[in-house]
């Protein structure tokens, strides 16, 4: 290897891949402390959201005797608009863009991250016959991940 292929930037190197554009930006978006920033407040509003969807959720199953897929979807409508609210103003802060878009937007990705929530509740209740309550905290927090990447990505995009 010469001593021009060792001094190019790690950009340079890769961009013959067809990885290594999105790697060189994966790496410096990682670098960048106002994007550890927002991954804190999307986790703060989330845990928030998670709080929310979880107590309505046991409320509903255990209090409202309603069935669990049911109180499923009355939970998540619930904590998506407490979520909503929370990200555009605080993790995002984009007051710049058109609310009704990033609305729709937020909640395309939100739908994406329940139906994925639910097929996994359901296999946690049914499939493996776990407690509700507990499967619905499990299937909520594994859905946060499709979340914020989509959100980030394309709901509240700069």
């Amino acid at each position: 290897m010469t001593d021009e292929a060792l001094a190019a930037p790690v950009a340079e190197q890769t961009i013959d891949t067809p990885a290594g554009p999105r790697r060189g930006r994966v790496h410096a978006g990682l670098r960048k402390p106002s994007n550890w920033i927002q991954l804190i407040r999307f986790a703060t509003v989330g845990a928030s959201g998670y709080v929310v969807n979880l107590a309505v959720y046991a409320l509903l199953v255990h209090e409202a005797d309603m069935h669990f897929r049911l109180a499923s979807v009355c939970a998540f409508a619930v904590a998506v608009a407490n979520n909503f609210v929370w990200n555009r103003i605080w993790t995002f802060r984009d007051s710049d863009g058109h609310v009704g878009f990033q609305a729709a937007r937020f909640y395309v990705v939100s739908l994406v991250a329940f139906g994925f929530s639910f097929l996994l509740l359901n296999l946690l209740v049914d499939g493996l016959g776990m407690e509700k309550v507990p499967a619905q905290a499990i299937a909520v927090a594994a859905a946060t991940p499709l979340n914020f990447i989509g959100n980030k990505l394309w709901s509240f995009r700069a």
